[in-house]
């Protein structure tokens, strides 16, 4: 499964390797799509590809992790 979602960190968990470590705790491929980082707050486009349940796992650690989680909306008109 891939997935793509928006990450929104916020100033207590900005300067934190929460992708890095995501990366080391399950085994999903992560791929930084675009990024912005401030002090106060950082917002990531991200891909995880991997089998559906580790998926879904690593988006319940990222949202345990303080992260806020929004999935990116995808057209069906892709081709």
């Amino acid at each position: 499964m891939k997935l793509r979602v928006y990450l929104t960190f916020s100033a207590e968990n900005v300067r934190e390797p929460i992708i890095w470590k995501l990366g080391h705790e399950f085994e999903v491929v992560t791929n930084i799509r675009t990024a912005e980082v401030r002090d106060d707050m950082g917002l990531v486009g991200l891909e995880l590809d991997g089998e559906r349940e580790v998926v879904e796992a690593a988006v319940r650690w990222l949202e345990a992790q303080g992260v806020h989680v929004e999935p990116i909306e995808q057209s069906v008109l892709e081709g």
